[in-house]
């Protein structure tokens, strides 16, 4: 099966040419998601005409079209049920629409952590494995949970996705959800620049001339010595590993993928992660394996052919 791919995110819109599995090309454009997702519609579809005509592909040649969103989605019908201070047009549109007219194909949807589990489950870091959880650490936090071969959603689609709005301290930050507390609240790069600025060292602190105030700073920062840097790293480690601990009760998956932007600095992520789970987490059975993703930015791209033939029975592969 050939079909395009789409993962649009918080701050950046990955695309693909998949074929059985594998992205043949892939590419970034920005998302720009503080604006109405109907205005970057126009730029995604010549965007995704450029990347066939590049890619010598007719549109004919395609299945259909998967598009991942950082979003409550019903599966079913294909609409986008919330939209987290992203976005905000997303429960208005129709996407399906969208493909339809634009490119006369059958488009699939899902959440973009899901989808990235479902990558990981079936062609990455799980391959091989019926149950595990993903956790993706980028401006938001996103998980993806399957359990004994089966992708999980619940009765309105969001069981198993919603792991970053865990409460971890119910007297902590809001959250665009409307919690308090949640574990995108506390540790993800959308609040990093917030949380940095209530710290008394933040000014005297490198940080504070950084252009982009992101984790990749912060760990830089850290491993020179920085107070602030080092103390927004290891609070950052403590939320991630706690969450990760709650996920394994709540989940007990033979696996834990970690994967987003963050991981990056995964050479001391993991061994942290690692290390609190060791000591903090009920599995009187024996040991979750904790790794890296294997697919990085491709992981929601190549789950495209697993959903659409989901969503769409009828389509060859």
């Amino acid at each position: 099966m050939t079909l395009i791919a789409c993962d649009i995110g918080s701050t950046r819109i990955k695309y693909g040419l998949v074929r059985r599995g594998c992205v043949q090309d892939h590419g970034t454009i920005p998302s720009a998601s503080e604006e109405p997702l109907a205005r970057r519609l126009p730029e995604l579809a010549r965007t995704l005409r450029a990347l066939c005509a590049k890619t010598g592909t007719a549109l004919g040649d395609c299945a259909g079209i998967s598009v991942s969103l950082p979003t409550l989605v019903d599966a079913a019908s294909g609409r986008l049920l919330s939209e987290f201070g992203r976005f905000r047009d997303m429960p208005t549109l129709d996407l399906r629409a969208w493909a339809k007219a634009e490119f006369g194909l059958p488009l699939a949807l899902e959440n973009d952590a899901r989808m990235a589990a479902i990558g990981e489950w079936r062609h990455g870091a799980g391959r091989g494995c019926d149950s595990l959880v993903m956790l993706t650490l980028g401006t938001g936090l996103g998980t993806g949970v399957v359990i004994e071969g089966r992708v999980l959603r619940g009765k309105h689609g969001q069981a198993g996705c919603l792991g970053g709005h865990l409460t971890l301290r119910y007297d902590g930050r809001a959250c665009d959800c409307g919690n308090i507390g949640c574990a995108e609240a506390e540790a993800s790069t959308r609040c990093l620049a917030a949380l940095a600025r209530q710290r008394a060292d933040f000014a005297a602190s490198p940080l504070a001339n950084e252009p982009v105030l992101d984790f990749a700073a912060v760990f830089r920062h850290a491993a020179a010595g920085d107070p602030c840097a080092g103390a927004l790293r290891d609070h950052s480690l403590l939320v991630w590993a706690s969450l990760a601990v709650s996920l394994i009760h709540a989940y007990d998956p033979e696996v834990l993928v970690l994967g987003g932007g963050v991981m990056g600095s995964a050479g001391v992520i993991l061994p942290a992660v690692r290390e609190h789970i060791r000591r903090h987490v009920h599995t009187p059975w024996g040991e979750v394996r904790i790794v890296p993703s294997a697919l990085g930015d491709t992981a929601a791209l190549v789950a495209g052919e697993w959903l659409l033939q989901e969503q769409f029975p009828h389509l060859k592969s």
